[in-house]
């Protein structure tokens, strides 16, 4: 068996850009209800001409292009979103088709905020059973598309972006793992606090139980990712939480006790946006160079299903 590990990250987001002051003229709220309350003062939003699949197929590029690989080299595609309207063809077959690929497995992961953790768990796992040896993990969300943009509770917190990985073979990675092992589970009784439903398809929550629940029983199983990866706390470069609220991502942040990591906070910036948060606050940390190349990172996913994933991987 080899380990795998994160070779290159890239995002993408559209070019509009609204506002809290925007969203005041839209709807009964200001920016100062807004940024106290989820933290958030910009988010970017697409348009009818950009589909997730592009929003996906964009970051992918980036990506591949930083990895230095042609997308011919890409044996397994897996596309995590929860935006995508039709059942077929799959996101994964459609940016697979964007970029001129071969002949790749492709698979859609609709884990909704913790998506692109699970997915990359699910590449990794390929690789180590040498079912893949080069994969794109994509996290794609067009949250916009699905948002009330009358309800003021829940328009404020989203935004449209995508975040990808190439992920490869690691053959030292059983010493050193690249990616580690993945913690994921789910809270199947309360799954109904995050929800994407109806015709056309709605966006949903109840925010104070998701936020009870993410303050209160993630920290530990954070912890737990940690140790699974022969890491403290402590040790952690950097920390990059699901982008859903800076009032839960703090928190949490503070009670992993990862007192030496930077801390990333693009939910400001980007909104709530689903599975591309995590993979598109990462890439966005290391096109800054605020993490060193191989330093060890926690992604932590989390959000509806109430299920969560996290793994602690080396920084690109």
């Amino acid at each position: 068996m080899t380990g795998s590990r994160v070779v290159a990250l890239g995002h993408y987001q559209p070019a509009k850009v609204l506002t809290n002051h925007d969203l005041a003229a839209m709807v009964d709220t200001s920016d100062e209800w807004i940024t106290s309350r989820v933290g958030i003062r910009t988010r970017h939003v697409g348009g009818p001409d950009e589909p997730v699949d592009e929003l996906a197929a964009h970051a992918a590029a980036k990506a591949l292009a930083s990895a230095g690989l042609q997308a011919s080299d890409i044996d397994l595609v897996l596309v995590a979103t929860s935006t995508a309207i039709d059942r077929s063809p799959s996101m994964s077959a459609r940016v697979a088709a964007r970029l001129g690929m071969g002949s790749p497995a492709v698979m859609d992961v609709n884990v909704v905020c913790s998506g692109f953790t699970h997915a990359l768990a699910t590449a990794d796992h390929a690789i180590r059973a040498g079912a893949a040896t080069r994969a794109l993990v994509i996290g794609a969300d067009k949250m916009g598309d699905i948002v009330d943009w009358t309800d003021r509770s829940t328009c404020v917190l989203m935004g449209d972006g995508a975040g990808a990985a190439v992920v490869t073979a690691d053959p030292a990675g059983d010493d050193t793992p690249g990616i580690g092992p993945v913690l994921w589970g789910s809270v199947p009784e309360m799954g109904n606090a995050v929800r994407i439903e109806g015709t056309p398809p709605r966006f949903a929550q109840e925010g104070q139980s998701v936020y009870r629940w993410a303050t209160t029983q993630l920290p530990p199983i954070a912890r737990k990712v940690c140790e699974r990866a022969g890491v403290t706390p402590e040790d952690l470069a950097a920390v990059v939480l699901h982008q859903a609220n800076l009032r839960i991502i703090e928190p949490v942040a503070r009670k992993i006790g990862a007192v030496n990591a930077v801390i990333a906070r693009d939910v400001v910036d980007s909104g709530n946006t689903s599975a591309a948060s995590i993979p598109m606050a990462l890439s966005k940390l290391v096109e800054r160079g605020e993490v060193e190349s191989g330093a060890p990172v926690l992604l932590f996913g989390f959000g509806g299903n109430l299920s969560y994933a996290g793994q602690v991987i080396r920084c690109p």
